[in-house]
Parts: C-alpha cells; sequence; structure tokens
C-alpha cells in the first residue's frame, strides 16, 4: 500500500500498522474505531486530475492512490463504480428546488452501493490469505459480498448471517451467488453477535463494515466518482440515507481526502437521513448524547439498525461539514419511491429513497433553499424489495375483455378525459 501511512483509533489516537486483519483497537475495544491515514503529500507529488483523466478503467480502481490496498493483489472482475449521474427538472420542480442531481448506485453489479466495499473486503481477504468471509447483514451488504466472491472464480467462500425478517429477494440473490446462509431468528443485532462469535471461533476475515476499517475507504469511492463527474465543482448539498454510519461516513472520508490532495476546494454540507422507526444516530446528533440503542421499526430494512457501530464516524462527517440530520416516516418514503420512479425512471428500494425524502422535508423546512445544488445518492435498487415497492405502487386495473367496460374504467381511474372517451 504505497500511500497508506497507518490505521488511526478515532478515540485514543493510537496508530497501528495498516495489516489487513486489523479491525479495532485493542486497548478501546468497540469505541476504537480505526481510520485510514494516507500519506497526501506524496499523493499530491505522484497524482493529479490530468493523470486521472487519462485513465480508461471507469470502476473504483481508477482511486488506486486512495484505496488501501496492494496493486498487485487480484481484484473481483465486476465493474463496481461510475455509475451515472442524472439532473432531473422535472423531480427538482416537484421538490422546490432549481437543480436537483440523483446518483444511482442501484446499477451497481449487485444492485447497491454496497458492492464498492465489498470489492475491497474481497481484495484485503485476498491479502490476509483467508479461504472465507463472513459478515452479517440485512440483505444488501450480504449480497454484494456474495456477488463479488462469486465473480472471483470459487477462490473464496461467503458465510452470511441474516436476521429473519431480511427480504426473500435479498435472500434468493445470495443463494444464487452460492453463499452459504444462516437466517437467524432474531433481529439484526443477535444475527451480528453470532456472525461476530462464529467470526473470532473459525478465524475467517470479517466483512462487517461497523468495525472492518476498509470498507469504510471503498464506500467513500461513491465521493471521489462524484467529484470527478461534477468536475470538482462540488454541489451545496450531499444526500444519503443512514443506517449504521458506514456509508456517509465515508463519503465525508472521501471528500476530506481530494481536499487535502487539493482536488477539490470545499466540501458540500451532508445531510443524514434515518427512518422514524430506527433513528439512533440522528437522536445523538441532534442532543449530543451517547448514542442508545433502539428499535428496528421501519420498513426500509437496509437502515434498520437500532445499535449502530459506526455512529461516531459518521456524526463527525456531518458536523465537520456542516450538515445536518433528519428523520422520514416510512409513508414519507413510499411517497418517494413513487415519486422518484414516475418523474425519473429510476427504482429505488425504500432504504435508496430516504436520503431523498430527507431532501423534500429539509426544503420544505427551509433548510435547503431553492437555489442550492443538491445532489441525493440512491444506494439501492427496487428489485431489492418487491413487496415493499409493491406498497408504494398502488393497484391495478383490472377488466374483463371488453372494450365498453375498460372505456368505463378509465375514465373513472382518469386514464381518460371525457374528450377522449369512446
Amino acid at each position: 500500500m504505497k500511500y497508506v501511512s497507518n490505521l488511526v483509533c478515532i478515540n485514543c489516537g493510537k496508530r497501528y500498522h495498516p495489516e489487513p486483519e486489523r479491525y479495532l483497537c485493542p486497548d478501546c475495544g468497540d469505541r476504537g474505531l480505526l481510520e485510514v491515514e494516507y500519506n497526501y503529500k506524496k499523493i499530491k507529488k505522484d497524482w493529479s486530475k490530468e493523470a486521472l483523466e487519462e485513465d480508461r478503467n471507469y470502476n473504483i480502481w481508477r482511486y488506486l492512490p486512495l484505496l488501501p490496498v496492494e496493486s498487485d493483489t487480484p481484484r473481483p472482475p465486476l465493474r463496481v463504480g461510475w455509475t451515472p449521474l442524472y439532473q432531473n427538472e422535472k423531480l427538482a420542480a416537484e421538490l422546490g428546488l432549481k437543480n436537483i442531481y440523483l446518483k444511482d448506485d442501484g446499477l451497481n453489479p449487485t444492485g447497491s452501493l454496497k458492492d464498492r466495499a465489498s470489492a475491497l473486503a474481497v481484495v484485503k481477504a485476498r491479502e490476509a490469505r483467508a479461504s472465507t468471509v463472513a459478515c452479517s447483514s440485512t440483505g444488501n451488504a450480504a449480497s454484494s459480498l456474495a456477488g463479488n466472491i462469486a465473480s472471483m472464480g470459487g477462490r473464496m467462500k461467503a458465510v452470511i448471517f441474516v436476521p429473519e425478517r431480511a427480504p426473500a429477494g435479498k435472500v434468493t440473490q445470495l443463494l444464487i451467488y452460492g453463499a452459504r446462509v444462516v437466517s437467524v431468528r432474531g433481529s439484526y443485532e443477535e444475527a451480528y453477535y453470532l456472525s461476530d462469535t462464529a467470526i473470532k471461533r473459525w478465524g475467517w476475515y470479517n466483512r462487517n463494515a461497523a468495525i472492518n476499517p476498509y470498507l469504510v475507504e471503498g464506500k467513500k469511492t461513491v465521493a471521489l466518482e462524484l467529484a470527478e463527474q461534477f468536475n470538482w465543482q462540488m454541489p451545496d448539498w450531499l444526500t444519503f440515507s443512514v443506517g449504521d454510519g458506514c456509508t456517509i461516513a465515508g463519503a465525508w472520508k472521501g471528500l476530506h481526502d481530494l481536499k487535502e490532495i487539493g482536488f477539490i476546494d470545499r466540501i458540500p454540507r451532508l445531510l443524514g437521513v434515518q427512518a422514524e422507526g430506527c433513528a439512533p444516530i440522528t437522536r445523538s446528533f441532534k442532543t449530543g448524547e451517547p448514542l442508545k440503542v433502539t428499535t428496528e421499526d421501519t420498513l426500509a430494512d437496509s437502515i434498520a439498525v437500532g445499535n449502530p457501530r459506526n455512529y461516531r464516524k459518521a456524526i463527525n462527517g456531518i458536523r465537520y461539514s456542516g450538515g445536518e440530520m433528519v428523520n422520514v416516516s416510512d409513508d414519507e418514503i413510499l411517497e418517494m419511491m413513487r415519486l422518484l420512479g414516475r418523474t425519473t425512471g429510476i427504482f429505488g428500494e425504500p432504504a435508496g429513497v430516504a436520503g431523498l425524502a430527507g431532501v423534500r422535508k429539509m426544503v420544505n423546512r427551509g433548510l435547503i433553499k431553492r437555489n442550492d445544488r443538491v445532489v441525493a445518492v440512491i444506494t439501492g435498487n427496487g428489485l431489492k424489495d418487491i413487496k415493499n415497492a409493491q406498497r408504494a405502487a398502488g393497484k391495478i386495473l383490472e377488466v374483463k375483455p371488453d372494450i365498453e367496460e375498460l372505456n368505463r374504467l378509465f375514465l373513472e381511474e382518469g386514464v381518460l378525459n371525457e374528450e377522449e372517451k369512446i
């Protein structure tokens, strides 16, 4: 790792050599989250925007100087990253904005932003000479890990622990990729602790993003990519849905890295959005009090984390950026799925659109101004959770094979107006 200096504990500041299986600071335990530290001076000397522009590898590995991997370690062949950035005037008008941009990370290989973290996990597992990689997940982290491991052609195995409420579509995806799936009769928290115990007992590589410092580095590539797509002229706001805090923490880390090496001159304000039924990070952010574990009462399963372990990094990043946090209801999430779909053609899962629902609430409160340039990252594809997508979509029209009955139904439902009737 040419440009990595150390792993540093965000709690006590102690530094460690960056071994691939170094997860937490042993002196601080669960509070001792580690962060990858880079030699920015050396990166600035060796790397430039011009060199990046000449790189035709449109995936996360184009940012190799800012990634904690060895240059010769085999990487998953799936094309992770370089997802599209759209501007949409119709959606902007619906939200009360002049400009809204959408980065559709549901178009990653397994359908979510978490492919970025899992690609890093697979590389670090290779560097650790691990044959099995394991994690707990409500679905997306698991499927991204299983898919990236499958792409390596049988070199490693994936063992996944999911809570019993995990959506069937996501579990099916895991099985298709050949992962060994363990459904835990309990909450995500219980699935996490079982996975942690199993990982320690059998010496597997730990893909749990909350404690593995390298996975945040994978997630930060969404911010690196976004900055490049904006030609380094950053927007005013950048919003994410928030579960365990790793994704928005990664976005902050990526933006911080870019500013340190001189690629950008300012960092956008970060907006973190949680579901009302599971919002422990928002509460801690607003009150300044230590995090309190909550229930996981939301249909947005990918952000239903009652005991998030990466909340300190998330809160620090939001505060350093001058950002904000807000909660949205399940009804607001479902409505945003419909609005996003009909105005843009993008199909986001509940957790994937929660950040955008938060933008609407912030605009309505006057905290995001009409002229602000806003980017929302759609973190997961709607096909991941068809059950809740059906709740959002509404009913279909049923009719006998009779044109007159169809005409009456169309008039009742507003498909036709009086001038168009037969």
